[in-house]
């Protein structure tokens, strides 16, 4: 999976900012400078004083980087095996390699997924030299000829090989997130696991990238032709490779993408695959990174115990390939299905120039979601749809970008104009220096917040080792940030920001040069689901120190109290750092008064009596708040979150908003043409097409949730007063207070009664309009059309109303069948990258349940992927070992789960919509030793096997095999005037 990190965690990564740390032992020694400290163990480490993590950073022998942090908000840890070499260290002739060399390492060792390895390697040895054959040979006809032979091997290959050892040991030990990523400069290995879990899994690891076995290889490249199809699909991908490709003519970062060509996936080379392997996958190249419940010493010792005795090897020197400047404006236009757009693009410094902290400002003045020039100039004046902007840092180079969609009529180069008019202010210092010290602070509040998580927390000290950045120094970037002058932002963004910048225009239409990945000729291959190596039996014999669950006693870990007028407050104390969260919830929504939502989404372009809309922003972002108003088909949320320390002043504000908006006619109509806009957009995006549009369509009928919306003449009938009164209405209701943070009761009760404006009797909420769901009678099938490489396709069958009976055997049914459809769809049968099924609980008692399955696959492997989840939804395979994995992953993983902070009100919040009032992993933990395949299979019996469906499909018309659809019922099309009501 290629995942590019997004801009704002990245941020978070750089460390603008502190938190307090629960590591005592570590404090009574911070005071000491930066310096190597002797343990008793021997093992030397780096800290600084003032880090937030309260860092060890440990090298080993062989040359290992190990950085470690301890944070016991759960017995658990976050863990990240960083490789320092991505895609732009790809062969020029392979690229891609870097991507498919990190799907390989998921599938084991000579010990590990293997049951004879000898006869394994003798059939795999054979597949390396041919497709080396493939490869150089030219001529089709001899070519499939070749790969008939790579197919005829890979089968007998299979025979030897057990699929997915290692995704069973993960999920055995209780590990989340189990995955990887690969993007330019990093290759990243990532596991969330129990802290009682450590040694195995570092032994495992160790064992893992000791070597690399090109296992199952031609099906799961199979599965890469899919990703590559799904990225062919994206009409964002489309664009940021225009971008690269043109700020980087010379560079590594435009010449080669991560998941390569057409060309190298077709021919791919195993030989290049390993030397890469061998290059870059050794420990002085590497890190382990780790944040959760652990101990320094034991944690070092048990490392260098399983890594230390990996061999260092130089590691081939990376030669940056220099940029020439560019001299003028380079236009490119990009052609796809979904809403136009343009973006505009500078080439920046690497990240660990100053210049690229100061580029990092500015991208912040400009776009920081609440008083940036863009937010305040465009957004939230309405002169686009939406625009933003962000930095990309990299290691030799990074990118600024913006972007913004067109109102109604708009045109492209008008939206160019006003996203560069907003880049002038700042190049004429036309800013308000103020707002550069309010970046920073709320800087220092995101980096607290994102440091309340593990997995922030570890992915600083990724950030640090791949991009060679001394951890001092990574300390030191707040002060550094805070530093940035007026002066230097003009200077930089004058030095770096002029004609010289990539224009891409993202237009709506089809795409003349499209490409597909054609899908070659594969067998089905074994999986060999209840074989188990030597290695995989011996590690689960191995016992690990059982930990024992903590659930919410929603008595013990709420306290309940009265505000006036009887208002209940629930409240859970922050005990880690001066940040508070603040909901009035009313259980009211759209389903209750259509136009609710507009008068929400208008209250964000107001100004009150005091403050302009405009000014208004500003006040919360000096104040280190933030202000929202959300709401949802049955409930609206009211929200102040930020500092405590101005938690008073906040509230205050935060109230007026409420109590004193004042209307404004052009700004109604403004957001109505923006609605309209956007609406269209919407018809144009295939997510929300399949997963919304046709999902309640299927669950509703024609007139559904999605789609019951007010009328363009409704729309524009509308009254700016009558908004207003609806804004003015909404503390008048009946509605609850939650409140995390670090007051005391009486305190926050004191506030609140003075602060919260609310009448002497609240109103009850209005009735909700309930839409029934639908019985499925018969099978149908409904189809969208849509301009697409790939098909996508959802299963649904409803199920029985919320029942808090069958819930431990549905979380094993979907731990267990989670694995058995990734391993058969895609591991054995190569038709999807992406595919799952799962029974979906309802969020309210009186809902119904549903079974939801997914896979997205080319089209013209429609056929084979529809029958191969049918079969699976039909007959579920028995698989002892999935299935003892499925109730050990979910003791091991409820064992170490614990909800804490605002998660305790909320999860609360979500029980009584169930009737719940208690915990209910208490009872899957306690029935999951006990429960058998037979229930499991009784289950599937009763709730999913022929079960009555509708197929939801989504795909070229020219490309669907609809005499294959008629198999599954009856095919309608389905217009999308009927999927969105206009």
């Amino acid at each position: 999976m290629i995942i590019k990190r997004g801009s704002a965690l990245l941020l978070l990564a750089l460390g603008l900012g502190f938190t307090q740390c629960k590591n005592e032992a570590y404090q009574q020694q911070a005071a000491a400078d930066t310096a190597a400290i002797q343990t008793q163990q021997e093992y030397t480490y780096e800290t600084v004083p003032g880090d937030p993590l309260n860092a060890r950073i440990y090298t080993l022998k062989n040359g290992l980087k190990v950085y470690l942090t301890d944070y016991e908000e759960a017995p658990r840890i976050q863990t990240y095996i960083a490789v320092r070499a991505g895609s732009k260290n790809d062969p020029a002739d392979a690229t891609g390699l870097a991507h498919y060399l990190e799907h390989m390492v998921f599938k084991g060792t000579t010990e590990l997924g293997t049951a004879n390895w000898e006869k394994e390697k003798e059939e795999l040895d054979k597949i390396e030299a041919l497709y080396e054959q493939y490869r150089n040979t030219r001529d089709e006809a001899q070519r499939k000829k070749i790969y008939h032979q790579i197919d005829s091997v890979s089968g007998v290959a299979a025979t030897y090989a057990i699929a997915n050892e290692y995704d069973k040991l993960m999920t055995a030990i209780g590990a989340k997130g189990t995955n990887a990523y690969t993007w330019v400069d990093q290759t990243v290995y990532v596991n969330d696991i129990p802290s009682n879990q450590m040694e195995r899994w570092l032994e495992l690891e160790a064992d893992r990238f000791r070597e690399m076995v090109p296992r199952l290889f031609h099906t799961e490249l199979e599965a890469v032709y899919e990703e590559k199809n799904r990225t062919l699909d994206s009409d964002g991908r489309k664009v940021a490779e225009a971008i690269n490709t043109a700020l980087f003519p010379t560079h590594q970062y435009g010449t080669q993408t991560t998941i390569g060509t057409v060309e190298h996936l077709k021919n791919p080379s195993i030989t290049e695959i390993k030397n890469y392997f061998n290059k870059y996958y050794v420990p002085n190249n590497m890190a382990i990174a780790m944040s959760g419940d652990l101990d320094f010493d034991q944690t070092i010792r048990l490392i260098d115990k399983y890594w230390g005795e990996l061999q260092a090897q130089p590691v081939p020197s990376f030669t940056v390939a220099r940029e020439k400047p560019i001299q003028q404006p380079i236009v490119k236009e990009v052609l796809g299905p979904d809403a136009e757009n343009v973006s505009i693009a500078f080439r920046t410094p690497g990240i660990n120039e100053r210049e690229a902290l100061v580029v990092q400002m500015i991208s912040n003045l400009l776009y920081n979601g609440a008083a940036g020039l863009i937010d305040l100039n465009l957004n939230q004046q309405q002169k686009v749809l939406q625009a933003y902007a962000y930095d990309t840092p990299m290691k030799d180079y990074g990118t600024f970008r913006m972007t913004g969609m067109p109102r109604q009529g708009q045109l492209l180069d008008q939206v160019r104009d006003l996203l560069l008019q907003q880049l002038d202010k700042i190049k004429k210092g036309d800013f308000d220096e103020q707002l550069i010290q309010a970046v920073v602070n709320n800087d220092k509040i995101n980096t607290m917040k994102a440091y309340e998580e593990n997995e922030n927390r570890a992915d600083a000290f990724v950030t640090a080792f791949i991009y060679d950045m001394p951890w001092q120094k990574f300390v030191n970037r707040p002060a550094e940030f805070a530093d940035i002058t007026k002066q230097e932002v003009v200077d930089v963004a004058n030095k770096y920001f002029q004609n010289n910048y990539v224009l891409v225009y993202k237009r709506t239409g089809k795409d003349p040069n499209a490409q597909k990945v054609e899908k070659p000729s594969i067998t089905p291959v074994a999986v060999n689901r209840d074989a188990q190596s030597p290695y995989y039996k011996a590690f689960l014999a191995k016992e690990a120190a059982p930990l024992q669950p903590v659930f919410v006693d929603y008595k013990k870990d709420i306290t309940e109290a009265k505000l006036k007028q009887d208002i209940p407050l629930l409240y859970t104390k922050n005990k880690d750092n001066g940040l508070f969260q603040l909901y009035y919830i009313l259980d009211m929504g759209t389903n209750n008064d259509q136009k609710l939502g507009m008068a929400v989404n208008y209250l964000k372009y107001l100004g009150t009596d005091q403050y302009t809309a405009e000014e208004l922003q500003k006040e919360f972002y000096k104040l280190g708040t933030s202000f929202d108003v959300f709401s949802s088909g049955d409930q609206v949320y009211v929200s102040l979150t930020g500092l405590d320390e101005n938690f008073e002043k906040g509230l205050q504000l935060f109230e007026s908003v409420l109590a004193n908006p004042k209307p404004d006619q052009q700004a109604l109509n403004d957001m109505v043409a923006g609605m309209l806009k956007a609406r269209n957009d919407a018809k144009l995006n295939k997510g929300i097409i399949l997963q919304q549009a046709m999902v309640n369509y299927a669950k509703y009928g024609k007139k559904n949730p999605f789609n019951t919306l007010l009328s363009e003449k409704e729309l524009k009938a509308v009254k700016p007063q009558e908004l207003v009164n609806i804004i003015k209405s909404i503390p008048t209701y009946e509605h609850r207070v939650l409140y995390y943070g670090p007051r005391e009761t009486d305190n926050l009760i004191a506030v609140l009664n003075a602060g919260h404006q609310v009448p002497a009797t609240l109103k009850p909420v209005p009735a909700e309009k309930v839409y029934p769901e639908l019985d499925i009678k018969q099978p149908t099938v409904y189809w969208a059309d849509y301009n697409m490489v790939q098909a996508e396709m959802l299963f649904l069958s409803k199920s029985v109303p919320y029942t808090k009976d069958i819930i431990p055997v549905v979380r094993l049914y979907n731990e267990y069948m989670g694995g058995i459809v990734f391993q058969d769809l895609r591991e054995s049968k190569a038709l999807a990258y992406s595919t799952y099924s799962y029974y979906g609980t309802a969020a309210k008692k009186e809902r119904a349940n549903y079974l939801l399955s997914y896979i997205g696959a080319q089209s013209d492997k429609l056929a084979e992927a529809m029958a191969g989840m049918q079969s699976l939804l039909t007959e579920m395979p028995l698989a002892d070992a999935n299935f003892e994995n499925a109730r050990a992953s979910l003791r091991n993983s409820i064992s170490t789960e614990r909800i804490t902070k605002s998660g305790i009100l909320f999860d609360y919040e979500k029980a009584k919509k169930l009737g719940l009032t208690y915990d209910i992993r208490q009872d899957v933990y306690q029935s999951a030793n006990s429960m058998t395949f037979d229930q499991l299979k009784e289950f599937q019996q009763k709730y999913v096997k022929g079960q009555p469906q509708v197929i939801l499909v989504i795909g070229s018309k020219d490309k669907l095999n609809f005499k294959e659809l008629e198999k599954y019922g009856k095919v309608k099309q389905l217009s999308l005037t009927e999927l969105f009501g206009y």
